[in-house]
């Protein structure tokens, strides 16, 4: 019972902080302030009380809908709450009350915000990446799991690696094929990862998107192509990484080794 109780802790705090992660999804891209004002309903405007904003109960209490003007909410709201608490239960387990559960949290809520905005917006806002670039090279010098040549290294490979990507095919297609926030976003991934990080995410990255966006372009069958953000891919990946990647790599070299 006292297990149940300590291992439940986590996942309310994730899923409170994954309300204001919503905020940062939704504001961010329409460059709006993230502390004020007050959450709302962006239909009807009117504030939401404390007591309809609790996460993920408030959801299925209101039936999906603003308890002022009735308009349906996006179940994307409940399902980054209960993704945020998932992954702050399962960042407990991993490494529990430590600084790398505080730095992986926070990387990780980066992750999930970075995500959905490029889903919707087809954009990574540098207010997110940029800054995470900084702290994750600036943390490496304190958190005992990170090392600081391997998080310089990650920055440079990780954002070099992708803008050479980039401008060869701008050299070769005449068109632009990659943002400049996947750029950016890799370099940050590499600040919290190391260079092997990189390596594992651009890799899983790369064939996910491969794969996922082929069917969807399948599916869709339409004549032009339709773009694919590559973000939420970069971001599955790193985060693959963070949970398996040792494991991952230790596996790869003992196929390698054994052919």
């Amino acid at each position: 019972m006292a297990n149940s109780i300590i291992l439940i802790v986590p996942f309310i705090f994730g899923a409170v902080f994954g309300s204001f992660l919503n905020v940062c999804i939704y504001r961010i891209p329409l460059k709006m302030s993230v502390v004020s004002p007050a959450s709302r309903c962006p239909t009807c405007g009117r504030a939401i009380h404390f007591y309809n904003n609790v996460p993920i109960v408030s959801y299925v209490v209101l039936r999906g809908r603003c308890a002022s003007c009735g308009t349906p909410i996006s179940f994307v709201y409940p399902f980054v709450e209960a993704l945020t608490g998932l992954f702050a239960l399962s960042l407990f387990a991993k490494f529990g009350l430590s600084a790398e559960l505080v730095v992986y949290f926070a990387f990780i809520s980066a992750l999930i915000v970075i995500t959905f905005i490029d889903l919707k917006h087809q954009i990574i806002p540098d207010v997110i990446s940029v800054p995470g670039i900084i702290i994750g090279f600036a943390l490496s010098f304190f958190v005992p799991s990170m090392k600081a040549l391997d998080s310089l290294i990650g920055i440079i490979l990780g954002a070099g690696a992708l803008f050479a990507v980039a401008e060869a095919y701008y050299r070769f297609a005449g068109k632009e094929g990659m943002g400049g926030g996947d750029i950016k976003l890799l370099g940050m991934i590499g600040a919290f990862l190391g260079w092997k990080g990189v390596i594992v995410t651009l890799l899983i990255g790369s064939f996910s998107g491969a794969v996922i966006g082929s069917v969807f372009l399948f599916l869709a069958r339409k004549g032009g192509k339709q773009p694919i953000p590559f973000g939420p891919f970069l971001a599955m990946g790193a985060i693959i990484y963070l949970y398996f990647g040792e494991a991952l790599i230790r596996w790869y070299i003992t196929k390698a080794v054994g052919t």
